[in-house]
């Protein structure tokens, strides 16, 4: 467990100029006592680690000390020729780069692990588009690509809606998500995080200038905040309807999960014949009656009233349909 802990310690010192104690403990989830330890028996052991004191002091690695690839367990290796979509890197103009990386590294590992690329790629393909969609790389993505890495801003014209609804945006690009085959761009506005659809943009141009990135900034969570709110912001109406057990399991595979969830642990105990009465946040009844028309008889819509009667009439068409 330490031996690995002292191998992330030099790995981070290597990514970076100096990092702080707290930093360090921060990365490696241990206190700043710890890291002292560790960092004076790097030293016994001849890796040059150099404490700097003062307010502006860490610790740093001198004399260009470099450390190889040699530590690398195989599980480790196999991981790290799986990061990372084809098809992601292809788009932002990066699979050069890439492949040149996964060149080095192979170059750099031991005999024992020198079939791990190929081992990998023969095992795990990695397909982020969604199914039924053609895959279509936005023309101003490799752009956007080159802005996020260099923190250049960007002068752009987005389409809210419709041709004749774009506007002239500024943007600090702090970071791209590829979604379902689709990529946004998270980007800093007026002091705002705002996210936009890159394949939304007509006209994208580069800076020279370079933005101050925030550090604060965390791409995943920020995504993962948005989309969320996002999800929710969807649900504009509800539904009640009365399931079966099998309903009750079914449901939610039919509707949004997280809606669905909190439902059920609103709804009060099964009725006599073991059903359950839930109501649950929807897009629309248009939307909600393909949804649920999914669970068959283990489902009965009791409202909205109009949605009732929809589904009361689908049901007399196919009790003539079938007999």
């Amino acid at each position: 467990m330490r031996a690995a802990r002292l191998i992330r310690m030099v790995l981070l010192l290597q990514s970076r100029p100096v990092m702080t104690a707290a930093e360090l403990a921060r990365e490696l989830e241990v206190s700043a006592r710890t890291v002292t330890r560790d960092a004076q028996a790097l030293s016994e052991a001849g890796v040059p680690v150099y404490a700097d004191r003062g307010r502006a002091g860490g610790y740093r690695l001198i004399g260009g000390y470099r450390t190889g690839l040699t530590g690398l367990a195989r599980d480790e290796a196999e991981a790290l020729f799986l990061s990372g979509l084809p098809s992601a890197l292809r788009e932002m103009g990066l699979e050069d780069a890439a492949s040149a990386a996964r060149l080095k590294v192979s170059a750099a590992l031991m005999p024992s692990l020198r079939d791990v690329p190929d081992r990998t790629v023969r095992r795990f393909h990695l397909d982020a588009p969604a199914w039924y969609k053609e895959p279509v790389t936005p023309r101003p993505l490799s752009g956007l690509a080159e802005a996020v890495w260099d923190d250049r801003t960007v002068r752009a014209r987005y389409l809210r809606g419709g041709p004749d609804s774009a506007v002239e945006r500024e943007l600090d690009p702090h970071g791209l998500v590829l979604k379902a085959g689709v990529w946004y761009v998270c980007a800093r506005v007026a002091g705002d995080f705002r996210v936009y659809r890159v394949d939304r943009f007509s006209d994208v141009a580069v800076s020279d200038a370079r933005f101050e990135r925030d550090e604060r900034f965390d791409l995943a969570g920020f995504w993962a905040e948005r989309a969320a709110q996002f999800a929710r912001s969807l649900l504009r109406a509800e539904v009640t309807v009365r399931l079966s057990p099998e309903g009750v399991r079914r449901l939610p595979y039919t509707l949004d999960r997280s809606a669905v969830q909190e439902a059920l642990e609103a709804a009060g105990p099964p009725d006599a014949e073991g059903w359950l009465t839930v109501t649950v946040p929807i897009e629309s009844e248009e939307i909600a009656f393909s949804q649920l028309l999914a669970l068959g008889p283990e489902s009965e819509v009791l409202e909205p009233v109009a949605l009732r009667e929809r589904f009361a009439a689908a049901a007399a068409r196919l009790r003539e349909l079938y007999g």
